[in-house]
C-alpha cells in the first residue's frame, strides 16, 4: 500500500480530485486530498495573510498529525511550490514528488519567477478594491475552456469550487536549502493540450537533482487533467506506487 497526498493548485479546492481518489483507493492505496487554507471547507479562512507558507504548514501539519511516511506527494500547478517546500521541511517522510503540470521552483523563487504571467494578475489585484484578491483565470473559448475543462457540466462543477487566490501566495519564495530534498525521486506529468497565451512551462533538466534521468510523462489534455482524464492520470500515479 502506498500513501498518496494530492495537493490542489491555485483557486481550486480538494474537491477537484474527486474522480481520482476512488480510483487510487480501489487499487488498495491510502489517499488524502485536503483543501488548503482559504479553499473548500476552509474558504472562510481566506484573507490577505494567507500565503505559500500557510499552505506548506497545512500539508506538513497533515503529514505529521497523521504520522504519514513514504508519501507520494502530488502537486498540481501552483502546488508545485507547496510540495517543494514541504519536501524541504520533512524530506524523510516523502518517497516521491510528482509535479502535475506544476510550477517547479529553484531556491528563493516565487510563483512570479516561475510563471511570469502571474505578475500581471498581481498588478490587477493590487489595483482592485481589495488589493489582495486574485480572481480565477476566466473561461476562454474552446479548446482552452476553464483551466482546460470544456464540457459544460464539468465547467459548472469547477466554477462551484473556485475561490480567489491571495497575492501573498504568489509572492512568497520557496526555500530549498535542505540537501536531503535532492535525493527524493521526481516525476513530471505535463498536460500537453491547448495552453493559454502567456502561460509557459520550464523545460525539465535531463538529469534530476538525485542524479537520475528525468521522468516526464504527458497527457493529451488541458491543465485540469484530474477532471478531464482521471482514469489516465490515476494509471500514471499507480506506476509510482
Amino acid at each position: 500500500m502506498s500513501i498518496f497526498l494530492l495537493v490542489h493548485g491555485a483557486w481550486h479546492s480538494g474537491r477537484c480530485w474527486e474522480r481520482v481518489v476512488p480510483l487510487l483507493e480501489a487499487a488498495g492505496h491510502r489517499v488524502f486530498a485536503p483543501s488548503l487554507t482559504g479553499y473548500g471547507d476552509k474558504a472562510d479562512l481566506l484573507g490577505p495573510e494567507v500565503g505559500l507558507d500557510t499552505h506548506v504548514d497545512d500539508v506538513v501539519g497533515l503529514i505529521t498529525e497523521q504520522k504519514l511516511n513514504d508519501v507520494v506527494l502530488v502537486g498540481h500547478s501552483y502546488a508545485g511550490l507547496v510540495i517543494s517546500s514541504v519536501a524541504n521541511r520533512i524530506p524523510e517522510r516523502i518517497a516521491h514528488l510528482v509535479y502535475l503540470d506544476a510550477m517547479v521552483p529553484e531556491d528563493g523563487e516565487s510563483a512570479v519567477d516561475v510563471q511570469p504571467v502571474t505578475r500581471q494578475l498581481i498588478e490587477l489585484a493590487e489595483k482592485s478594491e481589495s488589493g489582495w484578491r486574485v480572481p480565477p483565470m476566466p473561461e476562454q473559448p474552446a479548446p482552452f475552456g476553464l483551466f482546460g475543462v470544456t464540457d459544460p457540466a464539468d465547467v459548472a462543477w469547477l466554477h462551484g469550487m473556485l475561490s480567489d487566490q491571495p497575492v501573498r501566495c504568489l509572492r512568497q519564495p520557496v526555500r530549498l536549502d535542505n540537501p536531503a530534498v535532492n535525493a527524493i525521486p521526481r516525476t513530471h506529468i505535463h498536460n500537453v493540450g491547448a495552453m493559454p497565451a502567456g502561460v509557459t512551462r520550464r523545460p525539465v533538466p535531463p538529469i534530476q537533482p538525485n542524479g537520475t534521468a528525468a521522468r516526464v510523462w504527458e497527457l493529451p489534455t488541458g491543465h485540469d487533467c484530474m477532471i478531464t482524464m482521471p482514469d489516465e492520470l490515476s494509471e500514471l500515479l499507480l506506476k509510482l506506487a
